[in-house]
């Protein structure tokens, strides 16, 4: 598969970019070599090779989901920093309007 200066150009328009006359054949012959690494990626037998969720393989190290008796305090700490409280509650700016817009 290759690509040619009007694909490029299409491709380009749709994604709202804009390539100057002067580079065009440049970036064709780019795109044409990405286009080329990635077939010879895809001719690689890769049946017997396990997936991999992550490629560093990590181990995450979870804790217990506990409520400590710090947590008791954590309200009364949060609320002294946060900018406005009514009671127990948050208050936020308003960011949508009563018609649903932003």
């Amino acid at each position: 598969m290759s690509v040619n200066q009007e694909t490029l150009l299409h491709v380009a328009r749709l994604a709202r970019l804009s390539i100057e006359p002067a580079t065009l054949g440049k970036r064709e012959h780019e795109i044409n070599a990405l286009i080329g690494v990635l077939d010879q990626l895809s001719a690689i037998n890769t049946e017997c090779v396990q997936p991999l969720f992550h490629p560093g393989d990590i181990a995450l190290h979870l804790r217990p989901d506990s409520a400590d008796a710090a947590d008791e305090n954590a309200r009364a700490t949060f609320q002294s920093i946060a900018p406005e409280v009514s009671g127990d509650m948050y208050l936020v700016p308003k960011v949508i309007d009563s018609k649903g817009e932003a």
